[in-house]
């Protein structure tokens, strides 16, 4: 989907660490980084990969998560720097309105001091 919205997308595939996920980051000079988490592992691996871009200087990068993720853990996640949690259903073009509108904010990386995050309808 995002593909044919001209968008480019690199997969790293399945069970990358942390660093891993840093380091693909670092060297695709990506703008935006969308993790997904279907078995609960959101709630320690998106703050690590967050807090590791921010170490590593790239506190710009946006940051979006999806997945089978609960409504009563998504506000430590906004916390840690992740502008949007996006669930099963969610429409593809709520998705590209969230990239179009993040990507014309001036503070909207996971290391910025910004309380901006995008409400999912689903």
């Amino acid at each position: 989907v995002l593909r044919d919205a001209g968008h480019e997308v690199i997969y790293t595939g399945l069970r990358r660490t942390s660093q891993q996920i840093v380091d693909a980051v670092r060297d695709e000079d990506a703008r935006f980084l969308g993790l997904s988490s279907l078995s609960g592992a959101h709630s320690h691996l998106f703050p690590q990969v967050c807090t590791k871009l921010v170490e590593a200087g790239l506190h710009d990068v946006i940051v979006f998560g999806g997945g089978i993720i609960p409504d009563e853990d998504r506000p430590a996640l906004y916390d840690v720097g992740i502008r949007a949690v996006f669930g099963p259903g969610t429409p593809t073009s709520e998705i590209l309105d969230f990239i179009q509108q993040a990507a014309a904010k001036d503070d909207a990386g996971v290391g910025q001091s910004s309380d901006w995050r995008w409400e999912s309808s689903a």
